[in-house]
Formats: C-alpha cells, structure tokens, sequence
C-alpha cells in the first residue's frame, strides 16, 4: 500500500468536503480523517478537531497544485452573526448558516 501524506489540516468541515470533492473530480484519491472527532468540539483538546485531507505521497504535488488553482487567495468574509471567518466562495456562514450581507465585503 502507498504511503498516505497529509495535504492540509483544519477546522472547516464544509471546506473540507468542497476540496475533496474537486480533488476526486480531478482524479486524485481523497481520504477525509477526523470528520467524527468534530462532535467533540469543546470536550476534546483543540488539536484534535482538525479535519486533515490525506493522499497518496505520488499525488500530493498534483494535489497540492489543484487547491493552489482554486483561488486560495480571495479575500475571507466575517459573519456578522457569530464572527466566524468564511471563505469568499460561501454565501451561508459555515458555522451558523447565517446569510452573507453586503457588509461583509
């Protein structure tokens, strides 16, 4: 079996699942870890709710290079609701599902 490296780490479940899932449309094999530990958020120490994108050590350049061509580096939005920081792709807070407002450009 091929070796597993860690392509990115953190606590954005939605964004998570949005970046396998182009990964998968690319070809690339996605594992998604640490998805149930998130139930535990405020019981469970803090560096054990990440959710972690894992692939094959052969495909993580590749892999690496599509998030790359995403766009990472558009401009977060704060909700308005709970303060949370959203990716400029989401229309809905991914924490409370709070709409987007003009006020947060």
């Amino acid at each position: 079996m091929e070796q597993r490296k860690c392509l990115l780490a953190g606590g954005n479940l939605l964004q998570a699942h949005t970046w396998k899932g182009l990964l998968q449309v690319a070809g690339i094999q996605v594992e998604l870890r640490g998805e149930a530990l998130l139930g535990g958020v405020g019981e469970l120490p803090v560096d054990l709710q990440n959710v972690e994108l894992w692939v094959n050590e052969s495909e993580l350049a590749k892999a690496q290079s599509q998030l790359d061509s995403l766009g990472g580096d558009r401009p977060q939005w704060q909700c308005l609701n709970c303060h949370e920081m959203n990716e400029a792709s989401f229309e809905l807070c991914w924490h409370c599902s709070s709409e987007r407002s003009e006020a947060h450009n």
